[in-house]
């Protein structure tokens, strides 16, 4: 696995377990969710892409989409660093999905 994809999964998960670990858990919940599903995904396009699945293209797509709303909502904690770093990988990562994806 490339070494970018795997520092956006560290970055990712980072962001998911400190996000746990806030007061307010409840209102980290989505923050949490769309981390899980980025790396998830992240995960998925790797392995359609190594194995030059037809479908590739399409996985790219929809990874694109999940970093894009996981940007936004970690972007909308400017008080976490962790929220901070994650949304720039996010979007640095649905900038180079789409690129795959057209």
């Amino acid at each position: 696995m490339e070494w970018g994809i795997k520092l956006h999964l560290i970055l990712q998960m980072k962001c998911a377990t400190s996000c746990i670990g806030e007061q307010d858990v409840k209102m980290m919940a989505r923050c949490i969710q769309l981390c899980r599903d980025r790396a998830n995904i992240c995960l998925t396009c790797a392995a359609f892409m190594s194995r030059d699945s037809e479908f590739a293209k399409q996985i790219c797509n929809t990874c694109a989409d999940i970093c894009e709303a996981c940007a936004q909502e970690c972007g909308k904690h400017t008080d976490m660093d962790h929220c901070q770093k994650c949304a720039q990988a996010c979007r640095k990562c649905a900038d180079e999905c789409r690129r795959m994806s057209s």
